[in-house]
């Protein structure tokens, strides 16, 4: 057994998500036990310069420097708060700050550096190591991308171990900043083989950055999704939005704040300029496409519907959102992954300690039907104290 810290922070940037977890077993035969979690803001100047980096904005090398030293304190920081009351952890698997992403130009997994994606998380790993005085496994997605795949989704892997069932087909669908999908065929035959993932689209991001812009930065989310229950969604606007290339682009495929950002919200802003949406409206018809899109993408490409949906992260509380889910998938269930005995609020810091911990045994982390990489590889660098 192995008690291994994991660490992220997502398309959101609300901060940093930390689990501190008891690990056992080997490959896909493993358990986890959650011990502690807890998520830690940035402070608000360091959200707002990531926040400008991952919208495109400039910066020198000095800068970024500097910004990687920040997000890896603050890591090392939040790794030893969650062991506060426990026994020292001996892993730390961190995920780190995604700052830009970009997916390979096409599907075929090669080496060429033409067609390679690229894909940069900042809070250094040894920074990390040294201060905490704890073996630490970074960097976890340049390993696919060198494969061919796009570095993402790397949960796959442990939504199959810890979340398959032997006679249910089942989506795990995470809802962070971007979203994305495992489908997951019932647990037999070849079924590790069927698996299929992908980023599905805008989940939190969209919302998140419309409430800002909406209360001029008063507020920074719409808590339960309240605001836009209130309000009633745009279905032209819907499928004008749904037209969009990516919605229709077969997987395996990834996306970031470097498409559903600053820029597409300014866009949506514009389109809905011609029917007068009220706040709540424009809220409404945003978490419409989310809710939208992700339906679509399974009805476009999954073998078959799943015969139940368990949502995660952030946007799993959004309870707008999850009833519109729920309406458009109709007679499938969608649950949370709490309701079948993993946190919804950190199961993607889990991941993150599940990967490390593999990363140590020898144990490949990716799963190449989900990134499209050539291969299974190790994924992440680790570094010593």
């Amino acid at each position: 057994m192995a008690r291994v810290i994991g660490l992220i922070s997502g398309t959101s940037v609300d901060g940093i998500d930390a689990a501190l977890v008891d690990i056992s077993g080997t490959n896909l035969d493993i358990n986890i036990e959650l011990l502690a979690g807890a998520t830690y803001p940035y402070p608000l100047d360091l959200r707002e310069r990531i926040l400008a980096v991952c919208a495109g904005e400039a910066i020198s090398m000095a800068e970024l420097a500097e910004l990687d030293d920040a997000i890896a304190f603050a890591f090392a920081q939040a790794a030893q708060n969650i062991q506060i009351g426990h026994e020292k952890a001996t892993l730390i698997g961190s995920h780190g700050q995604t700052v830009f992403h970009r997916p390979p130009k096409d599907k075929k997994a090669n080496t060429s550096s033409s067609s390679l994606g690229y894909t940069l998380q900042i809070g250094r790993g040894a920074v990390i190591a040294n201060l905490t005085g704890i073996t630490t496994v970074s960097n976890l997605r340049v390993a696919d991308i060198a494969a061919g795949g796009h570095g993402a989704p790397l949960v796959p892997r442990i939504d199959a171990a810890l979340l398959s069932h032997p006679q249910e087909a089942r989506c795990i669908q995470n809802l962070g900043g971007i979203g994305n999908v495992t489908y997951i065929p019932p647990r037999r035959d070849n079924w590790l083989e069927k698996i299929r993932a992908w980023d599905t689209g805008p989940a939190n991001s969209l919302l998140d950055l419309a409430v800002h812009h909406l209360t001029d930065g008063a507020k920074s989310y719409d808590e339960n999704g309240n605001w836009a229950a209130s309000g009633n969604p745009c279905e032209p606007l819907v499928e004008e939005w749904l037209s969009q290339d990516y919605f229709h682009l077969p997987p395996p495929k990834s996306t970031g704040r470097e498409l559903f950002g600053v820029t597409y919200l300014h866009q949506c802003l514009q389109d809905a300029e011609a029917y007068q949406l009220s706040p709540a409206d424009f809220l409404a018809t945003l978490t419409e496409l989310t809710a939208a899109s992700i339906v679509h993408s399974y009805r476009t490409f999954l073998p078959q519907m799943p015969q139940r949906v368990l949502l995660c992260g952030g946007g799993s509380r959004n309870l707008y959102l999850k009833s519109r889910l729920q309406h458009l998938l109709a007679s499938v269930p969608v649950l949370t992954t709490d309701e079948v005995g993993l946190s919804a609020d950190f199961k993607e810091a889990i991941a993150f300690a599940v990967l490390a911990y593999w990363r140590q045994s020898g144990t490949p982390g990716n799963l190449p039907t989900a990134t499209g990489a050539s291969q299974e590889v190790l994924l992440g660098e680790v570094y010593s104290p």
